[in-house]
């Protein structure tokens, strides 16, 4: 009876830790709550009564000026009030938005001594819609995958809210990206995979392989970033984070951390795989020694790195596909195109990520092989 309570406990010991690191994250502040831009100010969503574009300038495509729009804010402080808003348009077709009638918006009220002193549309409501999408998502997981699905709902959220409560604040205040990002990838790791193995020689396995993997893939992003001459500027936003009032930040170590960070999730794949096939070898087949199990790891990892490399492909040029629809329409040479620091970026990205998984084939197949066949050379 002992027994079985310990196995039991063991069994449900990684969805414990889990879940209690998920709580700690929940409640875990950033430090950045009480930003001053937004003090004296709240927040709520509005639908749109009625509109005036007599302000609009139209040149083309472009607008600018200002759209008036009456409101009915429909929650916050100010519920139920109907009030005028200003829509700031600034000639930029990503940023500027039209709003119709009926339509719900996000608005930032300011206010002083609970009178109201403007309000500002800020974007089209979305997070309700956001949240269908989610909750679909989560429900169709769940059905399809049951419990598994569960722990895969966990790490995500956990991933989530490590990034944003400890990733993103650490580096705003200063710290090295890499050495951070290194610390959260592997604790990440080291959670995920404890949630689909729980803790024995596959979680080791799997574990150390995606780790070395991840190690070499941060090394080369950092070399060649040096090489390649890339300044972190390249990502998007950087430089108004800077001009925020973090100037003293290192954009090129966040863009070296960007690397290793992007390749890690599809590293964790190749690794899980690599050790979930070496597993069912040596289950069927108790008697292989660890090198026909290394053997059979390497050769799945051959076949599963034929798609992910091309995954991390598509991947990162997917969100430039207008720059290079520029290029052609230019009809700028592909000498000047490979050239180009964006682009020399995502290749970058993209070889290195790749390395990565490259690396973390022989590297998993080498563990598993010596770790699930309890080190039967020969």
């Amino acid at each position: 009876m002992k027994k079985l309570y310990i196995k039991y406990i063991v069994s449900h010991l990684p969805s414990l830790i889990c879940s209690i690191l998920l709580c700690i994250l929940m409640v875990l502040p950033t430090g950045y709550e009480d930003a001053v831009i937004y003090q004296g100010t709240d927040r709520c969503k509005a639908e749109v009564i009625e509109t005036n574009e007599s302000a609009v300038v139209h040149s083309g495509l472009i607008r600018s000026g200002e759209q008036y729009c009456t409101v009915k804010l429909l929650d916050g402080i100010f519920k139920g009030q109907e009030i005028e808003a200003y829509n700031m348009l600034t000639g930029s077709l990503e940023n500027d938005k039209i709003y119709a009638v009926g339509d719900i918006a996000m608005v930032v009220i300011s206010y002083q001594n609970k009178e109201i002193l403007s309000v500002n549309m800020i974007d089209h409501y979305r997070m309700d819609k956001e949240f269908i999408l989610m909750f679909i998502f989560a429900v169709v997981l769940v059905i399809f995958a049951g419990k598994t699905g569960l722990k895969s709902l966990l790490s995500f959220i956990i991933a989530i809210l490590s990034i944003w409560k400890i990733l993103v604040p650490a580096c705003l205040n200063g710290v090295n990206p890499i050495f951070v990002g290194l610390c959260i990838i592997v604790v990440l790791t080291i959670v995920i995979i404890s949630l689909v193995y729980g803790y024995d020689r596959r979680f080791l396995s799997a574990s150390a392989g995606a780790i070395l993997g991840t190690l070499m893939t941060c090394v080369l992003g950092i070399v060649f970033t040096e090489l390649f001459k890339i300044h972190g500027a390249v990502m998007t936003s950087s430089e108004s984070l800077l001009y925020a009032g973090f100037e003293n930040l290192n954009l090129t170590q966040i863009f070296m951390a960007s690397v290793f960070i992007g390749a890690s999730g599809a590293i964790m794949d190749i690794a899980v795989d690599i050790t979930s096939a070496v597993n069912e070898v040596v289950e069927k087949k108790p008697e292989i020694r660890a090198k026909e199990a290394i053997l059979s790891g390497i050769h799945v990892g051959r076949a599963a790195m034929g798609t992910m490399t091309t995954t991390l492909l598509l991947a990162y040029s997917g969100g430039y596909m207008t720059l290079l629809m520029v290029f052609m329409a230019q009809g700028t040479p592909i000498y000047n195109i490979l050239n180009y620091k964006h682009v020399a970026s995502e290749i970058l990205h993209t070889i290195v990520g790749s390395f990565g998984l490259v690396a973390v084939a022989p590297f998993t197949a080498l563990m598993s092989g010596l770790l699930l066949t309890r080190n039967k050379i020969g």
